[in-house]
């Protein structure tokens, strides 16, 4: 006959058992689910794979995972993506809304026994669903939560249990840490292919930059473009009208990156198209911008200088779209600015633009670029100034045009030093030989 001491320790057996077995049943769920999810790093596949077994474990009938990203300071928290089990039925979306912002409130987990007559979800009230119980846990990583995991409608009448909630509970942190670093190569994943694209982009561009500048009989002449991004939207062009007379143009299309190099493809493509059917250089302006203005937004626009330079009389005939006004360099030093009256291509749909004339002495050096150059900027937010370009011509007027150009880039390189750029910069320089 056994004594009370007896029945004690075996009831403290039986209890230690069941603790044991409910170990051993946690283990097992964990590495089920671990074995599952190791074999990819595919984010939708991993939530998928982690709902279905939380789905066959804690028999319930249906799960759901929420991703969370951080946005802006008005949304701080957004669902960026859901993975249901159940294909015959959808959570309501009032359900979806309340339940994540409860749980970025209260980061704990939370269980409803009945939805029906729980205060926290009354507005659902007027929704016909199907959900009458849930346990939702937090997924959390390095004190940040990422998620929420929630499982829906316990099969057993019982309801969830403590041991639903601590199972929930323990896949979710283990969950948190995969779920992440599936997201992060993803994420990287989608940069890789964004800079293969941009680099193409890139290449495209740089092929729609003249690869040869062409030689004029008497004249020197040189350009050089470098984006701040992987693309940009400065353009420069040399095009021969005949064989006395080349056509070069410098512009800077509104806007950064990908947007503004489309533009600029658009400006260049324009201008070629127009330029052997125009008798001036304002009329190909005026042409461009109607052009322009009718295939692109009204935010969208363009400065341009366009010169024709014709080596037959020594005389440059330019107009300007509200682009920086060039440089003119004498060989005795005396400095004209190339000014015109004009506006943006693409402001408005139609504009009298202004020609003026100058001649071109031997020896002169004709210099226009972007307000990337000028406006360069070095760590102490000092900038590059049109002055100390001026000053760079002149003291190096004996240079060939294409060592002055390069030599005004690297100048301005050595100013900015590893200080980012906003803004592209590009440089044309002419200069008469004989």
């Amino acid at each position: 006959m056994s004594s009370p001491q007896d029945s004690q320790n075996l009831k403290q057996l039986q209890i230690e058992n069941q603790r044991l077995r409910v170990a051993v049943e946690e283990l097992s769920v964990l590495n089920e689910i671990a074995t599952a999810i190791s074999s990819t790093l595919d984010l939708s596949r991993v939530i998928e794979l982690i709902v279905q077994k939380c789905v066959k474990h804690l028999k319930v009938d249906q799960g759901a995972i929420w991703l969370l990203e951080e946005r802006d300071e008005v949304t701080p928290l957004k669902t960026m993506a859901r993975q249901v089990s159940s294909k015959a039925e959808h959570l309501p979306y009032r359900l979806d809304t309340q339940l994540t912002g409860w749980m970025i409130k209260n980061q704990q987990p939370l269980v409803v026994h009945d939805l029906a007559k729980d205060e926290r979800f009354q507005l659902l009230k007027n929704e016909d669903t199907y959900i009458r119980s849930l346990l939702a846990v937090p997924l959390q990583q390095k004190g940040k939560m990422i998620g929420v995991l929630t499982v829906f409608n316990k099969r057993s009448e019982e309801g969830f249990r403590d041991h639903d909630r601590r199972l929930l509970t323990i896949i979710g942190a283990q969950s948190a840490q995969v779920i992440e670093s599936a997201r992060l190569y993803q994420e990287e994943q989608e940069y890789q292919k964004m800079q293969q694209e941009m680099n193409l982009a890139r290449n495209i561009q740089m092929n729609l930059l003249p690869k040869q500048i062409p030689a004029m009989q008497g004249y020197e002449s040189f350009g050089i473009s470098v984006p701040a991004k992987e693309v940009g939207g400065d353009y420069y062009d040399f095009i021969f009208k005949d064989e006395n007379r080349l056509i070069f143009c410098l512009g800077d299309v509104s806007g950064k990156g990908m947007p503004a190099a489309l533009l600029m493809a658009n400006l260049q493509a324009t201008l070629r198209g127009t330029t052997m059917g125009c008798k001036s250089a304002l009329d190909c302006l005026k042409r461009s911008n109607m052009l322009l203005y009718h295939s692109t937004d009204q935010e969208k626009y363009a400065t341009m200088f366009y010169g024709v330079l014709d080596r037959k009389n020594h005389q440059l005939s330019f107009a300007n779209a509200g682009h920086n006004n060039p440089f003119l360099v004498s060989r005795d030093g005396t400095v004209r600015r190339l000014q015109a009256v004009g506006i943006p291509l693409g402001w408005l749909e139609d504009f009298d633009y202004t020609e003026e004339v100058v001649p071109v002495h031997q020896g002169d050096v004709l210099l226009a670029f972007s307000d990337g150059i000028s406006e360069a900027m070095n760590s102490l937010e000092e900038e590059f100034e049109e002055g100390r370009i001026l000053d760079l011509v002149c003291k190096n007027l004996d240079l060939p045009a294409k060592d002055l150009t390069e030599k005004l880039m690297a100048e301005v390189q050595a100013h900015t030093g590893k200080a980012p750029q906003s803004d592209d910069m590009t440089l044309v320089v002419i200069k008469r030989i004989s």
